[in-house]
């Protein structure tokens, strides 16, 4: 009699997940997460210090964890990144497209500059990373893309322009790749964070008003944690989300609901 306990669907032992802008915010926490249900981390970052410290922090709990320092949203640098995990024999199993960047500006002052760098980093950087994890994954018929959104996948805010555009082109960029490669058995799916305590939004938490307005739009009062995001993505980088595809998951303490 076999009494050997059946696998948990959430359970990431064996698989290697490649998570970008992972030294720090939400980023850390979906390593965290991704680490703990059994995943192989490689952290990345533009700086090779704060990919070393994360590396570190990951290790010392446990985590299996290892580095890859390059920029996104340059398209040389993310195929040489790939070739190296080639070389390395490490095959990425699982990719989670979170690198981001902010910047706030009414439109009628903002420099075509500013503009391009927002979507460069945080729409084109997933098309790139993603292109170049999927030329590995569809000959294996495996893969998981979880591509990180936000509330402005489906509202826009004011002052906020370039990074609402990248953000809907997110939720939509995850049909396309779903629509292309779903029949290769490779699962491209969205997580729509709602207002997080991160770095990013330190300025937002210090603004008065601004904290309260969260508090008070929001059902549960509160902002959310970045680890309250890990769940959602071990769902999606797991084999329990296999028929999941093209989707958007909001995690917003119910933000939308009310909107």
């Amino acid at each position: 009699m076999n009494t050997t306990a059946p696998r948990s669907p959430f359970d990431l032992s064996g698989r290697s997940a490649l998570i970008t802008g992972s030294t720090r915010g939400i980023g850390y926490a979906l390593a965290q997460g991704l680490g703990r249900a059994g995943a192989h981390i490689v952290v990345n970052g533009r700086q090779q210090p704060a990919v070393d410290a994360a590396v570190a922090g990951l290790s010392a709990e446990g985590i299996s964890a290892s580095g890859a320092v390059f920029d996104v949203a340059d398209e040389a640098g993310v195929a040489a990144a790939f070739a190296q995990f080639d070389a390395e024999g490490r095959q990425i199993d699982i990719v989670v497209n979170n690198a981001g960047i902010q910047h706030r500006q009414p439109m009628l002052e903002l420099p075509l500059a500013d503009w391009q760098r927002v979507i460069d980093t945080n729409l084109t950087a997933a098309f790139l990373v993603g292109r170049e994890a999927a030329r590995r994954m569809v000959p294996r018929k495996a893969g998981k893309i979880i591509n990180i959104g936000s509330l402005t996948s489906a509202a826009a805010r004011a002052t906020v322009a370039p990074y609402t555009v990248a953000k809907a082109g997110i939720k939509l960029l995850s049909k396309a790749m779903a629509a292309e490669w779903a029949q290769h058995n490779i699962q491209a799916n969205s997580i729509g964070p709602g207002y997080i305590l991160t770095d990013m939004n330190q300025a937002l938490v210090d603004n008065p008003d601004f904290d309260a307005w969260v508090k008070a739009s929001n059902p549960t009062k509160r902002w959310g944690r970045p680890d309250e995001l890990a769940g959602t993505a071990v769902y999606l980088a797991s084999s329990a989300s296999d028929y999941v595809n093209g989707q958007i998951i909001y995690v917003d303490g119910g933000w939308l609901s009310v909107l």
